[in-house]
């Protein structure tokens, strides 16, 4: 059977590598008891009869014996069980950042040390020392991450956000705390909720630096994405008719599709939701709704909070960080799209399936395959779930601007099956 590829950052590890190295060191672990004991055998039946009558007669200088070769064959095992659990961690790549190299910020040194629990092991959780929570990625982009930890301590952080977004996309999350005061803009002008959902927002308190665009005129003239052309206009356009007033048989409007749940809707997650109006949408109907989101050519995660709603900086390379069957309803578009790696895609969709509850809705808005082979593809994909399908809509093909291509686009409410 071929191996399957799991993308980490712009590393790949493979499943076949770690089954080979599980097995390897299961097979020293085996050979070092084995030795140890073999050792321990030796050194009992190899004494001179002389010795041993002498043994017989002095049972407290034998039961003294006893315990200093159990004491040895526990020590070597011990020592054993140190050596492979560090050959381990070699062997799957953890523990890889060098922190001795020259380069390396003191800041991060000091952050990535392991610092021992004060009173000793935690009886509850088996652990003995706190690990920094660093993602495994980072060591590709150590000069990088280096840089971003250099900084005056207590002092102003530097304006250096887009460099720590770079680090995001390149994998290496989450990032390491930093021991500065990061800057902080005065958020004149914001309204109460629930007015601030539609109002304007204030250029004033958005970060603009490192972006392209210093103004909301130049991002509503920009196509951002797929799901996000216009976007920031929130007072007038498409961007306040979305999921209320459809464009086309693919666009499902919100009302509609909470009448398909049982149980009722309460809380949801939105997967790459732009400018949050999906959440502002579900917030009018009393449904507390995530919206994960990165700042990638506009200030997203600003724009959204300044609307009263709750943005989740965090990539989708990232698992996500809550815990099973939380969700009532998941909500994702072509932001989902892993591009060529269908692998990607697979592990995404699992981690879509692990936070969403029994009963719950993932609601696939408009996503776009690139043709019917990949719609194919995702189909299957879904299908492996299990999930009930309550709504299925293929849109047609739609030439896209500047090319000959077709597209296809998926629009679907699937309800995920109890699981025993």
């Amino acid at each position: 059977m071929g191996s399957v590829s799991l993308k980490i950052g712009d590393g790949t590890a493979r499943f076949r590598r770690a089954s080979f190295c599980s097995s390897a060191v299961n097979i020293l672990m085996l050979f070092s008891v084995v030795t140890t004991n073999l050792f321990a055998l030796y050194a009992f039946s190899s004494s001179p009869k002389e010795h041993q009558d002498h043994l017989i007669h002095n049972p407290h200088k034998n039961i003294s014996l006893i315990s200093e070769h159990v004491s040895l064959i526990l020590r070597e095992i011990a020592s054993s069980q140190k050596k492979l659990a560090k050959m381990e961690k070699e062997l799957l790549g953890y523990e890889t950042m060098d922190i001795s190299r020259p380069n390396i910020a003191s800041e991060l040194k000091l952050f990535l040390q392991h610092h021992q629990l004060p009173l000793g092991k935690d009886s509850r959780t088996g652990i003995t020392e706190m690990v920094a929570s660093v993602g495994h990625s980072c060591e590709k982009s150590a000069d990088l991450l280096s840089q971003y930890m250099v900084y005056k301590i207590s002092g102003p952080c530097p304006d250096d956000w887009s460099l720590g977004q770079k680090l995001i996309l390149r994998g290496c999350e989450p990032l390491p705390r930093r021991r500065c005061f990061a800057k902080s803009v005065p958020k004149v002008g914001l309204y109460r909720f629930p007015v601030s959902l539609w109002k304007p927002v204030s250029e004033k308190i958005l970060t603009w630096s490192g972006l392209g665009c210093k103004n909301l005129e130049c991002l509503n003239k920009k196509k951002l994405s797929r799901d996000c052309a216009g976007c920031f206009n929130i007072t007038s356009g498409y961007e306040t008719q979305k999921f209320v007033k459809a464009r086309g048989k693919n666009d499902f409007l919100i009302d509609d599709v909470l009448a398909l749940a049982s149980g009722g809707i309460r809380i949801g997650f939105d997967i790459s939701g732009g400018s949050g109006t999906f959440a502002a949408r579900m917030a009018e109907r009393n449904v507390t709704v995530i919206t994960n989101t990165l700042n990638v050519d506009a200030p997203f995660s600003e724009f959204i909070a300044a609307r009263g709603l709750f943005p989740l900086y965090l990539s989708l390379d990232h698992r996500f960080p809550f815990y099973d069957n939380v969700f009532d309803l998941i909500h994702a578009s072509s932001g989902l799209d892993g591009g060529d790696r269908p692998e990607k895609l697979e592990f995404l969709m699992f981690d879509i399936d692990r936070t969403l509850r029994a009963g719950g809705l993932f609601w696939l808005d408009n996503f776009c395959c690139a043709d019917d082979e990949k719609k194919t593809a995702l189909t299957r994909l879904i299908e492996r779930f299990g999930y009930k399908k309550l709504k299925w809509v293929v849109g047609e093909k739609v030439e896209t601007a500047g090319s000959r291509k077709s597209e296809v686009y998926l629009s679907a409410v699937l309800q995920k099956p109890a699981r025993v």
